[in-house]
């Protein structure tokens, strides 16, 4: 279902990234009522598995996929302003605000692939990408069916207002 590249960088092991993704396994489980549970461990043109980054995978999926929403579930409130202070959650973003909070420092570590891949899939058509907190209960239902929502959303510029 999906095929990896080697990232190529050396002394890192088997590391990859997503270079495609077929979609038609996915269709077909999801038609037959079931839920599937991918892994993000693919292999390349020689059969040779690598471990990709879960986000990317998601993200690169609902982008195959044509989804309209992306919602990663983490352990942090969002993006945060202030990565110390749940007080500083930045609700709604667009791709370019989220690009000039990574290159100024603010979405640092483990964020920064939630956000990149949150711009991917808009970039390539998904509506909606959500970054929010799954510790908290109800969460998916508290962003998606609230008007305020729980977490950050990022969406392309054109859907910003």
């Amino acid at each position: 279902m999906i095929k990896a590249r080697h990232v190529g960088k050396e002394g890192i092991g088997f590391v990859g990234e997503v270079r495609k993704v077929d979609t038609r396994i996915v269709d077909s489980l999801v038609k037959s009522g079931y839920i599937p549970v991918i892994s993000s461990v693919a292999a390349d043109e020689t059969g040779q598995a690598h471990n990709i980054n879960a986000d990317t995978v998601a993200g690169e999926i609902a982008a195959s996929l044509g989804a309209e929403k992306l919602i990663l579930l983490t352990d942090t409130a969002g993006i945060l302003q202030n990565y110390q202070d749940p007080s500083t959650l930045l609700t709604k973003l667009d791709i370019q605000q989220a690009r000039e909070l990574i290159e100024q420092g603010i979405v640092a570590g483990g964020m920064i692939p939630k956000v990149n891949c949150c711009v991917r899939s808009l970039a390539q058509g998904v509506k909606a990408a959500h970054i929010i907190d799954g510790r908290l209960p109800h969460a998916l239902l508290l962003e998606i069916f609230t008007d305020e929502g729980i977490g950050s959303m990022l969406v392309s510029s054109q859907y910003q207002n």
